[in-house]
């Protein structure tokens, strides 16, 4: 009877791969769209922007 509890799991791993990926890009959507719908974006870069000419001293 335990026998057959005891599946073949081939694929497994690959199905799991697919679904993290699949976690990971809805989750890179989000935040694009996130992004693009408000202004946080640019602001993000000009805030980095001048935090590296602040450094170099320009």
């Amino acid at each position: 009877m335990l026998a057959h509890l005891h599946t073949d799991q081939r694929g497994q791993a690959t199905a799991e791969y697919a679904l993290v990926l699949i976690a990971a890009a809805a989750v890179a959507l989000a935040l694009i769209a996130w992004a693009t719908s408000t202004d946080a974006l640019p602001r993000f870069f000009d805030a980095v922007m001048a935090k590296v000419s602040s450094m170099a001293g320009t």
